[in-house]
């Protein structure tokens, strides 16, 4: 349980750099998990505008007041992995809010919002069905979440739920991260790879220390954003992997052991993750990743 806890928490932070709110000039994608015509009747209140379709594992949209909403789907080798990964789910987002019942989302499912001092307002629900566990989050900008929000996103995933098995995520090899990628970074007699969508995968060792990467299509504007966003992070330019490539370390929230670059090409950005568990020798060390990085750039 506690290896897939640091799993879980590495991937949440390979996610969430990975969608922080950006409004790109177009559109075009559709989400596999809910048509626009069932979201707006879902939630009726709200105008949401599809920014990412994330490799068909799950859908990050953009409202009209700024707020997020982020719909992700997990599919696990089977269902005792599912239950045992849901179970971890229900604990983190515990930690960050009270939690309650919710009836007729898959087999089980669970959801409520952040108390009203919380630092990053949140309303979600995260349910289980067979070998697949779905969250849908809105984070609402300027406001508390509340009962009143809690609602639509339930009905939201009441209807996402039944569309899981669209995702396009399988377990096999990674076309991005092959064994020799992680001399230096993870133990190589431990190591095991996990697809965790089409464009993503990652390796991690028997500690738990990971190396992730992620694969999206984006437009070359926003990743000059991203490139000029405050954060928590350092930020430092790679020219030699291009002019849109940087990278990100020593952040003073989150895992401030990790490292993170980025690269683009073709209409594709690359995130290379690399999160040990506790201080390592190459502990936000863009210098070393910069090797990983760029393999990958290469198969862009």
């Amino acid at each position: 349980m506690r290896m897939i806890h640091r799993l879980l928490c590495c991937l949440a932070l390979l996610l969430a750099t990975l969608t922080i709110p950006v409004l790109p000039a177009h559109a075009a994608e559709t989400c596999p998990f809910i048509s626009a015509k069932e979201l707006a009747g879902a939630m009726p209140a709200f105008k949401w505008s599809l920014i990412s379709n994330q490799d068909d594992r799950g859908c990050i949209y953009q409202g009209g007041r700024g707020d997020t909403m982020m719909l992700t789907v997990f599919r696990n080798p089977d269902k005792d992995r599912a239950k045992e990964l849901y179970a971890t789910f229900i604990k983190t987002l515990g930690e960050r809010m009270p939690l309650s019942a919710v009836a007729g989302i898959g087999d089980e499912g669970q959801g409520g919002t952040s108390a009203a001092g919380a630092e990053r307002h949140e309303a979600s629900v995260v349910a289980l069905s067979g070998d697949y566990i779905l969250q849908i989050s809105v984070y609402p900008t300027g406001r508390r979440a509340d009962n009143a929000l809690l609602g639509p996103v339930t009905e939201a995933a009441r209807i996402a739920i039944a569309n899981v098995t669209k995702s396009s995520e399988r377990f096999s090899d990674c076309e991005w991260l092959t064994a020799a990628d992680a001399d230096g970074f993870l133990d190589k007699s431990t190591l095991q790879v996990q697809r965790t969508g089409a464009g993503s995968c990652m390796m991690f060792d028997r500690e738990a220390n990971t190396m992730a990467v992620a694969v999206i299509a984006t437009s070359r504007d926003t990743v000059i954003s991203m490139m000029k966003r405050p954060g928590p992070c350092k930020h430092v330019a790679i020219p030699e992997l291009g002019s849109e490539a940087f990278g990100e370390h020593s952040c003073t929230k989150g895992n401030g052991n990790a490292v993170n670059i980025y690269v683009w090409k073709n209409g594709r950005q690359a995130s290379i993750l690399f999160a040990p568990v506790k201080p390592h020798p190459e502990s936000g060390s863009v210098e070393r990743l910069k090797a990983v990085a760029g393999r990958i750039y290469g198969k862009l």
